[in-house]
C-alpha cells in the first residue's frame, strides 16, 4: 500500500472572500462549507478520472496568528542549537515574534515564506554581527522589534541586544533537545 499526500490551494481564494482566516473569528465559514467550496474548485480544475482515484480530501483552516507564532518558535529552535554551539543564547520578544509572523505569513502562500523572513530578518543579521564579533560567548542575544526612529510611517525594525547570563545546557539537556539518547543507554 502507498499513501500519496498532495497539497493544493484550489478554492482558497473563494474562502478568503468569505472572511475566513488570519485573525478573524466572526463570520468564519464552517468546515463543511469550506470542504464543499474546495471540492467544487477541484472538480473544475481536475478531470473526473483523476478525482475518482483520490480516497479522501482533507481541508485545513488557514493559520491563525497564534499558530504562525508557534511556527516561528519551532523554526528558531534550529538557530538556538547553532548558537548554543558557539556559547550563545537567543531570546525573541513577543514583539519580534509578531513582526516575523506578519512579515513571513501570506494567506496565499501560507507559512512557507516564514523561513525566508527568519533568515533575512534574524539569521543573516546575527551572522554578520558574529563575523564582526559584536557578540561573545556567555551572552544572550535578545531579538526585539522596535519602532524605527527614522521611519515617517512608524515602521518597526528588528533589533539585537546582547545580554550577559547565557549558560550552555548540560550535555544531557543538549542531547535530549536534539533527540539523542544519553551515553550509556
Amino acid at each position: 500500500n502507498t499513501v500519496l499526500i498532495m497539497t493544493s490551494n484550489l478554492g482558497t481564494a473563494d474562502l478568503r472572500k468569505a472572511n475566513v482566516g488570519f485573525g478573524t473569528n466572526e463570520g468564519a465559514v464552517t468546515y463543511e462549507r469550506m470542504k464543499e467550496k474546495v471540492n467544487e474548485a477541484l472538480k473544475q480544475h481536475f478531470r473526473p478520472e483523476f478525482l475518482n482515484r483520490i480516497d479522501d480530501t482533507i481541508v485545513f483552516h488557514e493559520l491563525s496568528k497564534d499558530e504562525v507564532i508557534q511556527i516561528v518558535d519551532l523554526m528558531i529552535k534550529r538557530l538556538t542549537v547553532q548558537l548554543q554551539g558557539q556559547g550563545l543564547g537567543i531570546e525573541l520578544t513577543d514583539a519580534a515574534k509578531a513582526k516575523l509572523a506578519n512579515e513571513g505569513y501570506d494567506p496565499t502562500m501560507g507559512a512557507r515564506p516564514l523561513r525566508r523572513a527568519i533568515q533575512r530578518l534574524v539569521e543573516d543579521p546575527i551572522s554578520e554581527r558574529l563575523l564582526w564579533k559584536e557578540f561573545r560567548a556567555g551572552q544572550i542575544i535578545v531579538v526585539d522589534a522596535e519602532v524605527d526612529p527614522e521611519s515617517a510611517k512608524g515602521e518597526t525594525v528588528i533589533t539585537f541586544t546582547p545580554r550577559e547570563g547565557f549558560e550552555p545546557p548540560s550535555l544531557e539537556m543538549a542531547e535530549a533537545a536534539e533527540g539523542i539518547a544519553p551515553a550509556g543507554e
